[in-house]
This record gives structure tokens, C-alpha cells and sequence, in this order.
């Protein structure tokens, strides 16, 4: 079993019967849907139901039989689990890599807990080791794009093997924020996007996670 699997089997603990539950997208958080779609099939846990973040998501939920709900019908979600791109000492988080981030912040900003399960390599000192994920609108998106350079950062499109941008689900592009020193200030950064328009939404999950499920080479281990 791999560091991921480890770390989805722990999280599959923290859900009982009866939850309604917030599931993410990518590769950690399959292993998560696929461990509790075992469960719901065999009849170990009832009474589950839960909102998917992507179509991938729904799609791999629905394989296994997990009932699917939204958050109209259940706006209060019991638990969210979802896999990280980086994780700082405060719990703060960089997600978006599995291209999903505007329906995940949407879907885990109504759970009351937020488990999100990593392996050891995702903790990081600071945020922006790797680049942000910042969802764009199509229309005019070179200059949005430009105006993220502004920002300090080294900013692209995000392509497909073929050449072509890639989409979410949304009908949105994604670009890539790459800081070479990290990024100083996620607050004010997270701000600073969240108001410019063309800029949808970013991959900063700031004090969100109560629940950080670590797997490393020494074992699992537990942030709170």
C-alpha cells in the first residue's frame, strides 16, 4: 500500500454512518472514494451520502454505488476529505493541481470538518514551492494572465499535451503561478486575487483544513 492509500484508509475513519460528506478530486482522494465505496457496497457503512467536487468525482462515486446529494439539498456537510499540493505549518493549503479548485473551496467551505490527506512530501515551510493553480475566465484571458505577472510571479497558461488550454469543468482556463522565493503573503495575495476581475477563483485554501492526515516512510501522523 502506498503513502496516499495509507493515508485515505486513515481518513475513512473519521466517517460514520449517516454523514453526508464533501468528496474531492484527484489521485489521493480516489483512493479515498474507492476505500469508501468498498465500505457503502458491502454494507459496513449506511446511510452515506455525499457531494462531488468534479464530474470525475461523481463519476467514480457513482461506480461504486455511494449515493450523490448536492448542496442544495445538504448544505451542511458533516465531513470533507480531499488530497493537497501543499501543506504549511498552519494548515493552509495550495490545491487546485487536479483542476477542481473553484468546486472544491465551494463544496468544503460548507463541511464542519475538513480532513485532507497528503503524503509526507506535500508539507511544506511556506507555500509556493510548486505553482498556484489560478482559475481564469476564457474571454480576454492573455491579459489576465499579464496582469498575474504583475503579482511578482511567473504566470502561464496551462496546456494540455496537444497544446490546447485546459478547461474545468466550469468552462474556465487555468493558469499557473510559479514564485521563486514562495509565496511572502497568503493572506494579502489571496485577497489581491479574489478581487481583481477575470480571476475566478485560486488555489489558496486558507484557514480551512482541521485535519491534516500525513502518511510518511515512519509511519502515519496527524496535524490538527
Amino acid at each position: 500500500m502506498n503513502l496516499k492509500q495509507q493515508a485515505a484508509r486513515r481518513a475513512l475513519e473519521y466517517v460514520e454512518n449517516g454523514m453526508t460528506l464533501g468528496l474531492g478530486s484527484g489521485s489521493t482522494t480516489n483512493y479515498f472514494i474507492d476505500l469508501l465505496g468498498g465500505k457503502v457496497k458491502a454494507g459496513e457503512l449506511t446511510g452515506i451520502r455525499a457531494t462531488p467536487t468534479s464530474e470525475a468525482t461523481a463519476q467514480r462515486a457513482r461506480r461504486w454505488g455511494i449515493p450523490l446529494t448536492n448542496l442544495g439539498e445538504h448544505p451542511n456537510l458533516d465531513l470533507a476529505v480531499d488530497g493537497a499540493d501543499e501543506v504549511d505549518p498552519a494548515l493552509n493549503l495550495i490545491k487546485g493541481l487536479g483542476r477542481a479548485a473553484l468546486r472544491e473551496k465551494i463544496v468544503e467551505s460548507h463541511a464542519k470538518r475538513f480532513v485532507v490527506i497528503v503524503d509526507e512530501s506535500k508539507i511544506v515551510e511556506r507555500l509556493g514551492r510548486g505553482p498556484l493553480p489560478v482559475e481564469i475566465v476564457q474571454f480576454e484571458h492573455k491579459t489576465h494572465i499579464r496582469w498575474l505577472e504583475t503579482l511578482g510571479c511567473r504566470a502561464e497558461l496551462w496546456l494540455e499535451e496537444d497544446g490546447s488550454p485546459v478547461v474545468t469543468d466550469n468552462g474556465n482556463y487555468l493558469a499557473l503561478c510559479w514564485f521563486e522565493e514562495g509565496i511572502a503573503d497568503a493572506y494579502e495575495l489571496a485577497l489581491t486575487l479574489s478581487t481583481h476581475p477575470g480571476i475566478v477563483e485560486h488555489g489558496l485554501f486558507l484557514d480551512m483544513a482541521t485535519d491534516v492526515v500525513v502518511a510518511g516512510a515512519d509511519g502515519i501522523h496527524e496535524l490538527k
